[in-house]
């Protein structure tokens, strides 16, 4: 059989400069997690590119290099960092603000993330109604805050030596927005910004002005950002990479293990109960009605988009599904994802499975981010443009292409990420069907 031809991709030569919107728990655990690595201080557990594998050929071949061995990715040594916030302390003050990480891993690496000040962020508290934030940008328009971003950018790269840049969102969750007029064209997004029309989110002028740069950009937050028309549009003329969005962490990440096994097994599911107690940022943030709103919907589609319940009536067509996140600041960034699952098995016997997921949340994230800058970066080098569905392993609510349902088993997901690199890099892709069972069909 003739060997497929792999992808043209450029080389990862340089820096590559991962711009972080939000330098909080989860952007701090991130960039002090990589500047430990780097020392020697500990290891990227968490990190599929760092830590995974990925077989190659038949399993008599027994080829199965490390993920970071196979494919070009950018080097750890050579991430540079920025990052903007609405809040002024430097990257180790925010840590510590945080609570995520001990002095073991904050105090070597403390002259390293002091260095690492937030640019103003382009914050409106009509968006994200429980912070209150002093350093922010200011401009007659939100098309003046977009041009602002830009110029970051463009700051940030020079100053840097950063030779390539990606974007990721990981600042609070938004209030919920549907898309409208606003955000079906260029220039009614561009007279709405001008307009300071309230369809145009703080996290929209971030994915505007990431793209009008060239830069690749993920979303980390159910908010919609990315996933309107007219950057969609945008992302393909470019030939830029986007996605998201929600970084998949604790509970929904459990959902996305579990919901599987029992349509695998055909058990039916007659009820899900879901409570979320955490005390960061992100729960208060959460704490607002519409903030929770924007978070409830991403955690919601996940069992109905795996669970199928239109060809499986009878196992999943009456689930009672139900998510609560409750604000609790003992806990911190600890949360506690606590599940009730009711299923049904044999001649629709019930029966009964509890989760309790004492889940550290940045811990969970810092890795998801690191992937995604590698796998963004990868992405634009071999001209993969648009929406990455390859991706959605690491996303709640997983952007797709107009008309397809988002797939959100973890298994599946995983299998696409690494037929897509195998793919990349001309490898055949796995199916797991011997063969054997080829050559005696």
């Amino acid at each position: 059989m003739p060997q497929p031809a792999g992808r043209d991709i450029a080389p990862a030569k340089g820096k590559l400069g991962v711009m972080l919107v939000g330098l909080g728990a989860v952007s701090t655990t991130f960039i002090a997690g990589v500047e430990n690595v780097r020392c020697g201080g500990g290891l990227p557990i968490g990190s599929l590119t760092q830590m995974g594998t990925i077989r190659l050929g038949k399993r008599t071949e027994k080829r199965a290099p490390k993920i970071r061995e196979f494919v070009p990715l950018a080097r750890l040594t050579d991430l540079v960092f920025a990052a903007w916030d609405p809040f002024p302390d430097d990257a180790y003050t925010a840590a510590k603000k945080a609570g995520v990480l001990e002095p073991q891993h904050l105090e070597p690496v403390a002259a390293f993330l002091n260095g690492i000040r937030p640019i103003p962020a382009a914050f409106d508290r009509n968006y994200v109604k429980r912070l209150t934030g002093t350093n922010v940008k200011t401009g007659k328009t939100k098309r003046d805050l977009a041009e602002q971003l830009r110029a970051d950018i463009r700051t940030f790269k020079k100053a840097s030596g950063a030779d390539r840049l990606v974007m990721i969102w990981a600042a609070s969750t938004e209030v919920y927005l549907t898309p409208g007029p606003a955000h079906q064209s260029m220039e009614a997004f561009e007279r709405a910004m001008e307009q300071n029309d309230p369809a145009i989110a703080p996290s929209m002028l971030y994915a505007y002005a990431a793209l009008m740069e060239n830069i690749p950009f993920a979303n980390g937050a159910p908010n919609l950002t990315v996933d309107i028309p007219v950057l969609e549009r945008l992302a393909e003329e470019r030939k830029l990479p986007i996605g998201g969005k929600d970084f998949k962490t604790g509970q929904t990440m459990m959902k996305t293990v579990l919901a599987p096994a029992f349509k695998a097994r055909m058990l039916g599911l007659a009820g899900w109960y879901s409570t979320n107690i955490l005390g960061n940022r992100d729960g208060e943030v959460l704490d607002d009605p519409e903030s929770f709103k924007t978070k409830e919907e991403s955690k919601l589609g996940v069992l109905e988009y795996i669970l199928q319940p239109d060809q499986y009536p009878e196992l999943y067509g009456n689930i009672f599904h139900k998510v609560r996140i409750n604000y609790y600041p003992p806990r911190g960034d600890n949360k506690e994802g606590w599940d009730n699952i009711d299923i049904f098995g044999w001649l629709g016997y019930p029966m009964q499975i509890k989760v309790d997921f004492l889940c550290r949340d940045s811990i969970l994230a810092a890795p998801i981010v690191l992937d995604l800058a590698l796998f963004f970066d990868l992405a634009h080098r071999a001209r993969l443009s648009g929406i990455q569905e390859w991706l959605s392993f690491y996303f709640k609510s997983p952007q797709t292409a107009p008309g397809l349902y988002p797939e959100h088993d973890l298994f599946i997901q995983q299998i696409k990420l690494k037929n897509t690199l195998r793919w990349l890099m001309g490898e055949d892709q796995i199916t797991h069907l011997g063969i054997e069972y080829y050559e005696k069909a």
